[in-house]
């Protein structure tokens, strides 16, 4: 991959943000501060069941066919239902007890300060992600890393959400970059290395599970600290 780049486009959740570590740890506290137990008798099983919903929900928001308000209580109402507890009111409280504590987790991937370190002097780092604004500046702010990027571009102010061309297309119109001089670095293929193909940009995809895909790319890292190979 030639290094022709100015600018580095980084996506946030479970690419720098450790998503799964962070939402265990908040979904585990959860279990506890509601006295889940009375109903569901394994913290493991309840976790398991709320990401498998979670999941459906954030596809159909993606699709816009759930908002915003209705995917926060939902995912946990019908968690609930799953175990037999139907409780819409317990469902919203764990939505904002989720939406409060989560974002305040400070987990990242290994090596992310390190990578960052080593690219804010050789580039102009960004970052488009499609989750919530309010929440995704508390990320960026609590785990100490906001002061890396020079624009911050969300998917809830743009009106469009990856892979959408216009986001990227926006992204860059604010960074003042172009496509051929541009890099997007993410792990969700079709939302981030998808939607970056569709403006001409060139990416790199996350994989740090190593799941096996036949996915067309143009790179693929398992561990941030790879790209310091070819950056």
């Amino acid at each position: 991959m030639e290094n022709k780049y100015k600018h580095i486009f980084f996506d946030l959740d479970r690419t720098l943000w450790h998503f799964e570590a962070n939402s265990h740890k908040v979904l585990s506290n959860i279990y506890n501060h509601f006295n889940l137990e009375k109903n569901i008798k394994n913290p493991d099983v309840f976790i398991e069941k709320y990401k498998e919903i979670n999941e459906n929900l954030w596809t159909l928001y993606r699709e816009d066919k759930v908002s915003k308000e209705e995917l926060r209580g939902k995912r946990f109402t019908d968690t609930l239902a799953h175990f037999k507890v139907s409780d819409s009111m317990l469902g919203e409280e764990m939505g904002d007890y989720y939406v409060h504590h989560s974002p305040r987790q400070t987990e990242l991937f290994p090596n992310t300060i390190k990578i960052l370190d080593y690219l804010k002097d050789k580039y102009q780092l960004h970052i488009i992600t499609n989750g919530f604004e309010e929440v995704q500046h508390i990320k960026l702010s609590e785990s100490k890393i906001a002061d890396y990027f020079q624009e911050v571009i969300l998917s809830e102010r743009v009106g469009v959400k990856k892979p959408h061309p216009f986001i990227f297309k926006k992204a860059m119109k604010l960074a003042k970059a172009k496509s051929n001089n541009s890099l997007m670095i993410g792990d969700d293929w079709y939302a981030d290395i998808y939607g970056a193909s569709r403006v001409g940009m060139d990416s790199i995809y996350f994989n740090p599970e190593k799941i096996k895909h036949n996915n067309k790319i143009d790179k693929e890292i398992a561990c941030l600290s790879e790209l310091q190979e070819f950056l």
